[in-house]
């Protein structure tokens, strides 16, 4: 996919006194099925969404990047920090300083004497729709272009990984990053995280996409998720095999022998990665009934056997089930909040979105957002 996009209005020279010589952007995704298999070396699905982030940026010679956000900064207060002093302090300017900090750990810095950025993100942070890697992939193509960096998108996505793993501190798989750095619209990425070997998907003309931010944020640096997946490290640990990726469904028959609740994360596993295959040949016959049940049973392994759904997006689930336009529905993201995909049939993905969240809202409480295929939150 090609990364120029028309570039946005920009206020950039009255935050920093100085125009923008470089910017770019990078989209979120949203998994279609595959979730939590990326850091167990399994199989995932994902596709762009509209929604962008754009970083512009400029040179600067006194060793600090000064960093403004339209989203999360203060009205007219920028933060900064010293080149050479990337110490993480938990906050959003840690996703900046990860990239600073990789750019020279792997090298790749020298050339980096300051910098000035204004970041501008139509990604909802705590989505489930990539929002941190939409950053640190927008940023990294900005300084690809600023610095004539020898990057190539997977090589960068590899790199924004670790700015997200080390610095910051999410252990997150490379999932997100690659599919911010590869996926185009129209299309999703059929993804083998353990080979990367990857090719694209089309998604059919009779099949649309809805996908809806519950309202309800999430955090891939807080404990459930590195729960989930240390427990995935004790289970193949337990079962004499590197990955839970080796493990195909003959072993689902012997998972009661594992301590609870290991045997569970595993079966979530094993079977989402048949589902990511059967995923595929759906999309490939245009079978839109099969990739709906497969939705489903994903959100139930997701919801039972991973245990990483919250009653709020259980609710929009069922409602999206019961929408007599959607095919399917399911959480998507790392869970623990977030949003849900659901597939509708071609043409319908506008009013079915509407219908649902206005009964969400009045049963949850919680303002939803509709981002596919495109409206204003509450």
């Amino acid at each position: 996919m090609s990364t120029h996009q028309p570039r946005p209005p920009s206020g950039f020279a009255q935050i920093f006194g100085e125009p923008a010589t470089t910017w770019a952007s990078a989209p979120g995704r949203v998994n279609l099925i595959g979730e939590h298999t990326d850091y167990n070396d399994g199989l995932v699905l994902p596709t762009a969404i509209p929604q962008r982030t754009t970083v512009e940026l400029c040179p600067a010679k006194d060793g600090r990047v000064t960093v403004y956000s339209d989203e999360l900064s203060e009205p007219g207060t920028t933060l900064s920090y010293l080149l050479g002093e990337e110490s993480p302090t938990g906050d959003w300017l840690d996703y900046v300083r990860g990239v600073t900090w990789v750019l020279r750990q792997s090298g790749l810095g020298a050339r980096l004497s300051g910098l000035r950025l204004r970041i501008q993100s139509q990604v909802p942070v705590g989505s489930g729709l990539s929002s941190s890697a939409a950053l640190l992939v927008s940023l990294l193509r900005a300084l690809r272009i600023a610095l004539a960096l020898p990057l190539s998108d997977v090589e960068l996505a590899r790199l924004a990984r670790k700015a997200e793993v080390e610095l910051v501190g999410a252990p997150v798989g490379l999932m997100d990053q690659l599919a911010c750095s590869l996926c185009g619209p129209g299309a999703a990425l059929f993804l083998d995280t353990r080979s990367l070997a990857m090719r694209t998907v089309p998604l059919p003309a009779a099949l649309e996409l809805v996908v809806i931010h519950s309202g309800v944020v999430h955090s891939h640096v807080a404990g459930d998720y590195r729960t989930r997946r240390r427990e995935c490290e004790q289970a193949a640990e337990r079962l004499s095999v590197r990955s839970l990726r080796e493990l195909d469904e003959s072993v689902l028959p012997n998972l009661d022998a594992l301590p609870a609740p290991l045997g569970r994360r595993v079966r979530h596993v094993v079977t989402e990665n048949a589902r990511v295959e059967a995923a595929v040949a759906s999309l490939a016959a245009g079978d839109g009934v099969r990739l709906g049940e497969l939705f489903r049973q994903s959100h139930a392994s997701m919801r039972d056997d991973y245990e990483v759904s919250v009653p709020a997006v259980d609710l929009l689930v069922s409602l999206g089930d019961a929408d007599p336009d959607i095919l399917g529905a399911r959480l998507t993201g790392g869970g623990f909040g977030g949003s849900v995909v659901m597939l509708a049939k071609a043409g319908c993905g506008l009013v079915a979105a509407r219908r649902i969240a206005s009964a969400y809202e009045a049963q949850s409480g919680h303002c939803p957002t509709v981002l596919v295929p495109g409206l204003p939150g509450c």
